[in-house]
C-alpha cells in the first residue's frame, strides 16, 4: 500500500481541502484512493476534522473533476469539478473551481456552490475558456450521475472492500483492480 496526499488549492493558489489516502489501485474509471473513517482532513490552516466514514476517491484519466464516494453520510457521492489534476511523487494536485455535483442520500442530484463560482470568477479572474470548462463539466456530471452511468453507479463496491482488505492487512498490497495481485501502474 502506498500513502499519497490529496492537495485541493484555490484559483488564487491558497490551500484548500487536504489529506492523505492509500492508493488502491487502477481500473477503466481511473486511479482509486481510499481512507478509512477517523481521516483527518483540513482546509487550508483550519484544524483538522476527524471524517465520519470511510471514503474513496476517484481520479479519472482525464482530469477535469476528482470523485469522493463516502460510505455513509448526506452525499454518499460528492464531485468536486476542478482544474487539471496531476499526479506525482505521491501527491495528487488539483485546483478547486467551485462547482460540485452530489448525489444525495435520498437520491436527489444537485449542483453546489454556483453563487461561489459566480463570484470567485470575478474575485479571481477566472478566464473565459475555464469557466465555460467548468460549466461543461459540471453538465456531463450532472447527466451521469443522474442516469446512474458508471464510474457513479456500482464502480466502487469493489474498491470499498479493497480499502476494508488494506484496513485488515496494512502491509499487503492491493493490484491493479481489486482481487487482481500487483499492478504494473502501482506505485
Amino acid at each position: 500500500m502506498t500513502s499519497w496526499n490529496l492537495e485541493f488549492s484555490k484559483w488564487d493558489g491558497a490551500p484548500h481541502w487536504h489529506f492523505e489516502l492509500t492508493r488502491l489501485g487502477q481500473d477503466e474509471h481511473g486511479q482509486w484512493f481510499g481512507a478509512d473513517a477517523g481521516t483527518p482532513l483540513q482546509r487550508g490552516a483550519e484544524p483538522p476534522i476527524d471524517w465520519e466514514c470511510e471514503f474513496l476517491i476517484l481520479v479519472p484519466p482525464a482530469g477535469d473533476h476528482v470523485a469522493t464516494f463516502n460510505a455513509s453520510g448526506k452525499y454518499p457521492i460528492y464531485v468536486d469539478v476542478t482544474g487539471p489534476v496531476t499526479m506525482s511523487e505521491r501527491v495528487i494536485r488539483a485546483v478547486d473551481l467551485d462547482l460540485d455535483v452530489v448525489r444525495t442520500a435520498a437520491g436527489a442530484v444537485m449542483l453546489l456552490d454556483e453563487e461561489e463560482f459566480l463570484a470567485h470568477q470575478r474575485l479571481y479572474g477566472y478566464p473565459p475558456e475555464v469557466v465555460t470548462a467548468a460549466e461543461a463539466t459540471a453538465a456531463r456530471l450532472m447527466r451521469q450521475v443522474r442516469a446512474g452511468d458508471e464510474p457513479f453507479s456500482h464502480a466502487a463496491e469493489p474498491w470499498f472492500a479493497a480499502l476494508r482488505v488494506s484496513a485488515a492487512d496494512p502491509g499487503g498490497g492491493v493490484g491493479g483492480q481489486p482481487g487482481a495481485g500487483p499492478s504494473p501502474v502501482q506505485r
